[in-house]
């Protein structure tokens, strides 16, 4: 009966005769129920893992002493050491004798028993760990009683500080209110919070709740890539690998961030492709990278395929930067990397006031970002057909040298002297 129902709900063709109907009333009124029993059961197991089964795991393995040779990187969502942690996770692993393990929570991509069983092993292992890296907010290791041996360095994924995050967003509809976000806090127990800027510190203190000069700008490990002329080469290599047809044509990236909360994110679609073959298909190849979130892609036509290419699973957006002609983004904190190689830049903005009402900035959009706000494709034509001539780089340059200041091919090193000090000699190999 039930499947003969939910044909009349994808098919409405079918006629709803009486025990449909009753069938209909039934089905959704059980889940209206299970909903209601759901929540409340929900709210107590967040509870009980929280505050009671997780920090009584990490006492329980914390009564053995510290390893003063373990170190601990945490991814919270893959399940690979990403670009925000490799520079330092290799330096440590090809040239010292400490003892790394790693740990991949794959939060939002696993089943919650998988979930549980992976964030427990962490727990366990930390507990005795002398070091940790992450690079991402978790709030099982934020409700850990940590041992005050334990060094903790956020290394964040993103530069500068331009959406909001954290507590930032405690008044707006991105994130959890200020009491949820307090009782389950996803920023705690870090030593350090590494960032691109100075200029930057206010906005991880404000987000996070840190304590006086945790946050500290000494640069963003990861972007120490961006120094290095064989990783642009290669990247350029890769991509004419890919795309041959593209005859050295120039590049136009078109990076954005992505909608809605992070376990449904929606890529925007408004770019219109076709528009942007008609007008550059002689000079530019434009190139998609969809944020990871996002698990549905756009679709490219077969009569652009000379023309468009979705770079999303073929090639890092560290290997897009660094060739990039052009960058088209939106609110994504991939424009302070991109700042590096003071090229041109495209604001595509057109749901900025609802943006503003969503998650909102740490500084005023319109004057903040390095490069025109544009709400049609036809504004971003005009744009790049004029490019010589509208192009400000005096511009872009002022924006890196105010957030991304400390970024100058050397942060993994003055990361590695603020974490480990006079230790790094001992473990030398």
């Amino acid at each position: 009966m039930l499947d003969k129902f939910k044909q009349t709900k994808y098919f409405p063709k079918v006629k709803e005769t009486v025990p449909y109907k009753a069938v209909r009333f039934v089905y959704y009124r059980t889940k209206r129920i299970k909903k209601k029993i759901k929540k409340p059961f929900a709210k107590l197991y967040k509870f009980y893992m929280f505050k009671i089964r997780y920090p009584k795991l990490y006492k329980k393995y914390a009564k053995k002493p510290v390893d003063e040779k373990k170190i601990i990187f945490m991814e919270g969502r893959m399940k690979f050491i990403t670009n925000s942690s490799e520079y330092i996770y290799n330096e440590l692993k090809n040239n010292y004798s400490f003892d790394i393990h790693t740990h991949f929570l794959q939060m939002g991509f696993v089943k919650r028993k998988e979930y549980r069983s992976l964030c427990e092993a962490m727990i366990k292992d930390v507990a005795t760990a002398k070091y940790v890296f992450m690079n991402d907010a978790s709030n099982v290791f934020a409700c850990l009683p940590l041992r005050k041996e334990t060094i903790v360095t956020q290394l964040w994924h993103a530069c500068g500080a331009f959406k909001k995050f954290g507590l930032s967003t405690a008044d707006l509809i991105f994130g959890d209110d200020r009491k949820t976000q307090e009782k389950y806090p996803y920023h705690k127990n870090y030593t350090y919070v590494t960032v691109s800027a100075p200029e930057v510190e206010w906005a991880y203190t404000e987000a996070m709740n840190l304590k006086k000069n945790v946050a500290v700008g000494i640069g963003i490990s990861r972007t120490d890539y961006f120094f290095d002329k064989d990783n642009i080469n290669s990247a350029k290599a890769k991509m004419d690998k890919l795309f041959p047809q593209r005859n050295e044509r120039k590049i136009i990236l078109y990076a954005p961030t992505f909608r809605g909360r992070v376990a449904k994110a929606k890529m925007p679609n408004k770019l219109d492709t076709a528009k942007f073959y008609e007008a550059f298909k002689d000079d530019y190849i434009l190139v998609f990278k969809h944020h990871p979130f996002v698990k549905e892609k756009v679709l490219i036509e077969d009569k652009y395929k000379d023309f468009a290419v979705d770079c999303t699973e073929s090639m890092t957006i560290d290997e897009l930067l660094c060739i990039s002609d052009i960058c088209i983004s939106d609110y994504s904190s991939l424009v302070f990397e991109y700042s590096l190689f003071e090229k041109p830049m495209l604001f595509f903005a057109y749901d900025l006031d609802e943006y503003y009402d969503w998650r909102g900035f740490y500084y005023d959009y319109k004057d903040f970002v390095p490069g025109p706000i544009y709400a049609t494709n036809e504004e971003m034509i005009d744009y790049i057909r004029n490019i010589d001539k509208h192009f400000d780089k005096q511009k872009v340059i002022d924006f890196k040298d105010k957030f991304m200041s400390a970024c100058d091919g050397h942060a993994t090193e003055k990361i590695m002297k603020l974490v480990f000090k006079d230790e790094l000699v001992k473990y030398k190999k």
